[in-house]
C-alpha cells in the first residue's frame, strides 16, 4: 500500500516543482523584459531634452532663415522647462532643486567667475588703450602673411604652458579683435585659430585638468600619456599651421602701418600671459590684469575712476547671455543625469564590445557622448574614467592609449561644441556667434580625425609597460 502511495505521490510532487519552476521562469522572463523596456524608455525620456534642444535650435534657424538670430537663452529656457516636466516621481520644488544644484555646480561657478573677470579685464584693457598698443606691437613683429599661423602658434604655446584653454582664449581674443580690425582679416578665422591653439595645450599640458584626470583614472604616468598623445596631436597641429599659412597668403590683407608702440599699455597683457605661464590661478591672473589696467589708465589719464568702473561694468554686462546660457545648461544637464540619461548611454555603448579596437572605439564614443551632455571635457572624463579603465583592462588596451583616447576625444568634442565654455567665451569676447567660428576650427576637427586613425591603424605602436 505504501509503495503504491509513493509511486503515485512521487511524480505528482516533482511535477508540481517542475511546473512551479517553469511558471516562475516565465514570470521572471516577463518581469525582466518589462524592466528592460521600462529602463529603455526611461533612458530615452531622460535624454529627450537634448533632442528638444537640437530641434529648437535647428527649427528656429530654419524659421528665421538665419542661425545667428536664434536666441540661445530662450531656447535653453524652453528646453529646461521641458526637462523639468519629464522628471517623474518628484514634486515641483524637488525638480527645481535638482536643476538649481546643477546650475550651481562648483566647476560651473568657477567658469562663471572666469566669464565675469574676463569680461571686465577685456573691456577695461580696451578702454585704456591696451588693445591698440598690443596690435601695433604685433604688427611691428609679424609679417602680414604670417599673422594667422602666428596666432595659432602663440595660442598653442600659451595653452601648453598654462594648461587651460579658457584662460588662453580670455587672454588672446581681445588682441585678436584689434588685429582683425587693423588687417581686414576675417575675425571668425582668427578667433578659430586662437581656439584651436588653446585646445592643443589643453590636450597636452602636464597641468591641464583633463591630463590629470585621464592619467589618474587609467593608472599611467603623465609623461607616458604625453608621449602617446603628442604623436597623435602633432600631425594635426602641423597641418593646421600650414592651412593657416595658405589662408593668410590667399587673403586680401589691407596695407597697414604699425602705429606707435606704447609698451606700458601692453604691460597688462604681458603680465597676464607671463603669470599664467608661471602657473598662477586663472582667476588671480585676470584680477591682476584688471588692477593693472586701472592703475595704468588712471596714471596716463586714459580714463577716470568712473570710466574704469564703467568699462568693467560694460564688460561684465556683455557676458550676461553667456553666463545665463552656462547656468541653464548646467541645470539642464543635471536633470538629464538625475534621470539616468548618461548612465543609459554608457550601458548601451558597452553592451557589445569585442576586441581591442572595438574597446578603444567604445571608450572614444563614451567620452564623446558624455561630453556632449556635460559640455565639460574634465567632467566627461571623470564620468567615464572608471568604466573606460575596466574596458581597457578586459580587452588589453594599453593604459597610455586609453588615457590618450579619453583626453583627445573629449578635447575634440569640446572644441566644436557651440554651447561649450570655450566657444561661448570666444564668441562673447569677439562679439560674433559661435556658429561663425566652427567652420574654421581646423585643429579640433583634424585632431578628431587623427584620433580615429590612431584607433583604426593601432597607432602608435608601444612597448608594454
Amino acid at each position: 500500500m505504501e509503495s503504491r502511495l509513493i509511486a503515485v505521490c512521487f511524480p505528482c510532487f516533482y511535477w508540481r516543482r517542475i511546473t512551479n519552476f517553469a511558471v516562475a521562469n516565465i514570470f521572471s522572463s516577463i518581469y525582466e523584459y518589462i524592466m528592460v523596456s521600462v529602463s529603455h524608455r526611461k533612458g530615452l525620456l531622460a535624454l529627450s531634452p537634448m533632442l528638444v534642444l537640437i530641434i529648437l535650435m535647428v527649427g528656429l534657424s530654419l524659421y528665421f532663415h538665419d542661425f545667428y538670430k536664434v536666441p540661445p537663452t530662450i531656447v535653453f529656457i524652453f528646453t529646461s522647462t521641458y526637462a523639468l516636466l519629464t522628471m517623474r516621481g518628484l514634486k515641483l520644488n524637488k525638480r527645481i532643486a535638482v536643476f538649481s544644484k546643477g546650475a550651481g555646480d562648483s566647476d560651473l561657478m568657477l567658469m562663471v567667475w572666469i566669464f565675469v573677470l574676463a569680461g571686465a579685464f577685456a573691456a577695461s584693457a580696451k578702454a585704456m588703450g591696451a588693445v591698440d598698443a598690443t596690435v601695433n606691437l604685433t604688427l611691428s613683429i609679424l609679417p602680414e602673411s604670417m599673422l594667422l599661423p602666428g596666432i595659432f602658434a602663440a595660442a598653442c604655446l600659451v595653452s601648453l604652458s598654462i594648461g587651460t584653454s579658457v584662460g588662453t582664449i580670455a587672454a588672446l581674443i581681445p588682441i585678436v579683435n584689434g588685429l582683425a580690425a587693423k588687417t581686414g582679416l576675417d575675425l571668425s578665422v582668427m578667433v578659430a585659430a586662437t581656439v584651436g591653439g588653446a585646445f592643443f595645450g589643453d590636450n597636452l599640458s602636464f597641468i591641464s585638468d583633463t591630463t590629470v584626470v585621464a592619467t589618474k583614472t587609467q593608472g599611467c604616468r603623465m609623461s607616458d600619456k604625453f608621449r602617446t598623445n603628442f604623436i597623435i596631436a602633432l600631425p594635426a597641429a602641423i597641418i593646421t599651421f600650414i592651412i593657416y599659412i595658405c589662408i593668410g597668403r590667399g587673403s586680401a590683407v589691407s596695407p597697414i602701418e604699425a602705429g606707435q608702440v606704447d609698451i606700458l599699455k601692453v604691460l597688462p597683457y604681458l603680465v597676464v600671459l607671463i603669470t599664467a605661464i608661471v602657473g598662477v590661478n586663472v582667476l588671480a591672473v585676470l584680477a591682476l590684469g584688471i588692477v593693472l589696467t586701472g592703475i595704468i589708465g588712471l596714471c596716463d589719464a586714459s580714463y577716470g575712476l568712473d570710466g574704469w568702473f564703467g568699462a568693467m561694468s560694460d564688460g561684465i554686462g556683455g557676458m550676461t547671455e553667456t553666463i545665463l546660457v552656462a547656468l541653464l545648461a548646467g541645470g539642464l544637464l543635471a536633470v538629464i543625469r538625475h534621470g539616468g540619461g548618461i548612465d543609459w548611454i554608457i550601458q548601451r555603448l558597452t553592451a557589445r564590445v569585442n576586441g581591442r579596437r572595438g574597446a578603444e572605439a567604445s571608450i572614444a564614443m563614451l567620452v564623446s557622448l558624455v561630453n556632449c551632455c556635460t559640455a565639460n571635457n574634465t567632467v566627461a572624463i571623470l564620468s567615464v574614467g572608471t568604466i573606460a579603465r575596466d574596458i581597457a583592462s578586459r580587452f588589453g588596451v594599453d593604459p597610455r592609449k586609453a588615457a590618450s583616447i579619453l583626453d583627445t576625444f573629449s578635447c575634440f568634442v569640446q572644441g566644436i561644441l557651440p554651447y561649450g565654455a570655450q566657444l561661448l567665451i570666444a564668441s562673447a569676447l569677439a562679439a560674433i556667434p559661435a556658429t561663425a567660428i566652427i567652420p574654421w576650427l581646423f585643429y579640433p576637427f583634424l585632431l578628431g580625425l587623427a584620433a580615429v586613425a590612431a584607433i583604426i591603424l593601432n597607432f602608435p605602436k608601444q612597448k608594454k609597460l
